[in-house]
């Protein structure tokens, strides 16, 4: 092995061998327990970032897992054509060339995507290589793809047949940019300082008037009604009057509505049925007229007046002016607004009346909430259900349309001479109803979510319900981010339940979203964003992939910072060099599965083995329940301070032993045993540098070809008894290491050490393994007894109820360590003092955060234990 662990050539060459072994795919004929998962598909558009790196990783973990646990396992990856994304991306490609989608036509726009998609919309699945994922590529899929296709039509046009789809005017987030239809999800809020505009509204009887405070004036255009609650005495005695709309002059009903909040502005509410959701419940309560005042593009239409034509801002200013000018306009006032913008142009977003599809979500929200409440889908961590409980709960219909071109074009056809609608699977040529040929078919297509919605089935073949599905639906696992549980998870629960009659996954593991090393949100404007590609060049994949699992999930961002995967990677090295230790000294050595003499085994080896078996064990534990992080600081612990700092060290002396020695054989084997199996448990989470070493340890006739094709480690008998002794040792030796590192012993000098204790027990076992000791700390003379006076001068230290004595004579110059020990605790005295003093104002008591008087506790309590100790060594070397 080299000295240095090099990743690059070893991530490419394992990768390759992988897939051409075809390892990662299921194989038919094969009886057992099966699992599953699907990819959540990322865009085409999409290039790996940090949420694709995490998400991917645990899955591939959870994969790797399960196949060394002898499951048939089937991971299908897949990419989503993400309409409204993808079409901005070949917009943008067509005006470079002085073209746009209108001046080509549908077909031929589509036709360039279709050639994007084939040039473009893979990378992903390579840079997803790069991460050492071991989905099956056999099973890729992608949302547009003909059997996508022709399930989704199958699902639109049964859920328009069971009467679950409809269509009809409703209010809709609107892009005048895109100049579509845009789901909850696809508009990015931001809170933004705007206006709130005071303006009168005359009674038509007399020349009073109501003051109606809004921040979207020009919407006024459309307003219908004024609205107050019924419980707002200062309205009581207004019922039955009118009110005339400035510079418009409509006549506008005075209603009761008990939606209308008496605090905001005037407690009097502009009812704009077409242009705000609320104000459309209202507008349905109370039979109002619904006047829609915008063009698609965002101008004013004929609706508005003498502002035709105007641009919706162009607009607001003129209508403002006007309104001073006539003397309604009351006051202006600054105000927080939490704006939408569209999450592709960042076009601020409308709410705008128009004819869309819709589906009833009521019935499959109940059956959704009813699987989970039953427990027939587990999630994890658990605290998400209310979540979702509560978003199902307030559910409204799913607007299922988007006026785009690129997408899954809805099979509806309208006849232009009876006037009605005809879904169906096949392309029509006629009208079902009246028999004419002139028919025009809906040029919207569907959200995105929509196809995305039906993922875990129609990924194993369904309607056929095949080989594949009959075995791998329900899927077993689905990893996800908190922020599409409602858009994408319950979506999928809700038609999977529908069509299918069965849950589409058992479990649901939701992980965070990755921050930057504040906990804050990724974005490109804050200059923030970690590029996981550039991580993986400069650190090695494995040292990534561990940083990231390693991560504590319990808040909605984590904090990342690249020092994380710097750390990690000298956990690879450590690795490294173990392994090369190890190797170097088991040239000579013939693997056994048993060890002949059982008695052989020295107390360092019946611990690392008792330690090895506790690992396997609360490994499989913490994987089946989804406990990465756990996992991983569990291996990292193991590994570097048990295997590498521990057993390695202690077994070093044996090693030297001659060819043919017992003792020799037994560290062998034992190193041999417990190296292999913790790299089959670690190769879930770093597989590259797991499978190099692994190829390089001697082979027994049962070894596979690959570690990722190996049989998982069993657990074996736990020895509690060789734990508690090494427990007594290992404290001990690293009690005396710290007073070596305290007085500043240098390390190349051998002391004397006089260890003293009246239990019989633990006397015995230090006089019994005294080596370890010796070999350990360098002494020059030990002696342990329950009867020992210390010699004067001697530092001490207490190990539970082993008492450590270690004369300094020889070892450091004394009076020079009593200055400085003198020194130490004048400037922690001051430390001190300024702490003290901190505590003693109130207003820091009061007013700072508790977490924060916590720490500075913390602080002042460590300060005075430094200060105790020292004054003990000063004592002590009087």
């Amino acid at each position: 092995m080299k000295k240095k662990y090099e990743p690059k050539e070893i991530e490419k060459k394992w990768q390759k061998f992988w897939e051409e072994k075809d390892y990662f795919s299921p194989h038919s004929g094969r009886k057992g327990d099966t699992f599953s998962m699907v990819m959540p598909p990322p865009n085409i558009t999409g290039i790996l970032h940090m949420g694709h790196a995490l998400n991917n990783t645990l899955q591939d973990i959870m994969a790797r897992f399960k196949r060394m646990q002898g499951y048939e396992v089937l991971w299908i990856p897949g990419i989503d054509h993400a309409g409204i994304a993808t079409q901005n991306v070949v917009e943008r490609e067509l005006s470079k060339k002085g073209l746009s989608r209108q001046k080509i036509g549908r077909e031929e726009f589509n036709k360039r995507v279709w050639e994007w998609k084939d040039n473009y919309g893979e990378r992903i699945f390579s840079q997803l290589k790069n991460i050492g994922i071991s989905c099956s590529w056999k099973h890729k899929s992608f949302t547009m793809d003909k059997k996508h296709s022709k399930v989704v039509r199958e699902v639109f046009v049964r859920l328009y047949e069971q009467g679950y789809i409809y269509r009809g005017d409703y209010i809709i987030n609107w892009c005048p940019r895109c100049q579509t239809a845009l789901s909850d999800i696809e508009v990015e809020y931001e809170e933004k300082m705007g206006k709130l505009y005071y303006i009168k509204y005359p009674f038509k009887e007399k020349e009073n008037y109501l003051i109606i405070a809004t921040t979207r004036p020009e919407t006024m255009l459309g307003d219908t009604a004024v609205a107050v609650n019924p419980k707002d005495k200062r309205f009581e005695n207004l019922k039955g009057k009118k009110l005339i709309l400035p510079l418009v002059n409509r006549e506008l009903p005075l209603i009761y509505d008990e939606y209308v909040d008496p605090k905001f502005g005037t407690g009097a509410l502009k009812v704009t049925p077409a242009h705000d959701p609320n104000d459309f419940l209202i507008g349905k309560r109370h039979n109002l007229p619904f006047i829609n005042i915008l063009n698609p593009d965002g101008t004013i239409n004929k609706e508005g007046g003498i502002y035709e034509g105007l641009k919706r801002f162009k607009c607001r200013e003129k209508l403002i002016n006007d309104l001073k000018e006539k003397g309604y306009l009351k006051k202006i006032e600054d105000y927080t607004l939490r704006i939408g913008h569209c999450y592709r142009c960042k076009t601020l977003v409308e709410p705008y009346l128009s004819p869309q599809w819709f589906v009833k979500m009521g019935d499959l929200a109940q059956e959704a909430v009813k699987v989970v409440k039953e427990g027939k889908i587990e999630f994890v961590p658990s605290f998400w259900k209310k979540s979702y409980f509560r978003w199902m709960e307030e559910i409204h219909d799913w607007c299922i349309s988007r006026q785009i071109w690129w997408g899954h074009q809805i099979p509806a056809w309208f006849c232009q001479n009876c006037g009605k609608i005809t879904v169906s699977i096949n392309d029509l040529k006629e009208c079902s109803y009246c028999g004419s040929k002139n028919l025009k078919k809906d040029e919207d297509v569907l959200d995105t979510w929509f196809s995305s919605s039906l993922w875990p089935f129609s990924t194993l073949g369904w309607p056929e319900r095949g080989e594949e599905f009959k075995n791998f639906y329900p899927t077993s696992l689905l990893c996800s981010g908190w922020d599409i549980l409602f858009f994408w998870v319950s979506r999928m629960i809700m038609m999977g339940l529908k069509f299918t009659n069965e849950i589409p996954f058992r479990k649901v593991y939701i992980h965070p979203l990755i921050g930057d090393e504040k906990g804050k949100k990724m974005s490109k404007s804050k200059g923030n964003v970690i590029d996981p590609l550039v991580l993986m060049e400069k650190y090695g994949t494995d040292a990534f992939r561990f940083s990231l699992i390693a991560l504590k999930t319990d808040s909605p961002y984590v904090r990342f910072s690249e020092e994380r995967v710097r750390g990690y990677r000298n956990f690879a090295n450590k690795i490294w060099n173990a392994s090369r230790f190890t190797l170097m000294n088991l040239q000579d050595f013939q693997p056994q599965k048993r060890l002949e003499n059982e008695k052989s085994l020295k107390l360092s080896d019946r611990w690392i083995l008792s330690r090895y078996s506790l690992l396997i064990k609360r490994t499989n534990s913490n994987l089946n329940g989804l406990l990465f992080s756990e996992t991983a600081q569990l291996l990292y612990q193991f590994i570097w301070g048990e295997f590498c700092d521990w057993y390695i060290e202690l077994t070093k002396p044996r090693l030297l032993n001659k060819k043919g020695d017992s003792s020799r054989y037994t560290a062998q084997w034992t190193l041999y045993k417990v190296l292999k199996g913790t790299l089959k448990i670690l190769h879930p989470f770093m597989p590259f540098i797991t499978e190099e070493i692994y190829q390089r340890l001697p082979r027994d006739k049962d070894d596979k070809e690959s570690i990722m094709i190996s049989s998982w480690p069993e657990s074996e008998r736990e020895d509690k008894e060789a734990e508690k002794k090494m427990n007594l040792i290992m404290e001990v030796i690293q009690d005396v290491r710290t007073i070596r590192s305290e007085m500043r012993i240098p390390p190349q000098k051998e002391i004397d050490l006089a260890l003293k204790t009246s239990n019989e027990e633990n006397l015995n076992i230090l006089r019994e393994n005294n080596s370890y000791i010796v070999n350990l700390i360098k002494t020059n003379q030990l002696l342990i007894d329950k009867d020992i006076t210390p010699i004067k001068g001697s530092i001490s230290s207490l190990s539970g109820d082993v008492e450590i004595f270690i004369p300094l004579k020889d070892l450091i110059d004394i009076e020079k360590e009593r200055k400085r020990l003198k020194k130490d605790i004048e400037k922690l005295n001051k430390e001190l003092f300024s702490l003290e003093k901190k505590f003693s104002y109130p207003q820091f008591l009061s007013k700072a955060p508790p977490e924060i008087i916590e720490k500075e506790k913390e602080k002042r309590e460590t300060f005075q234990c430094k200060i105790k100790k020292i004054k003990q060594r000063l004592k002590e070397m009087e």
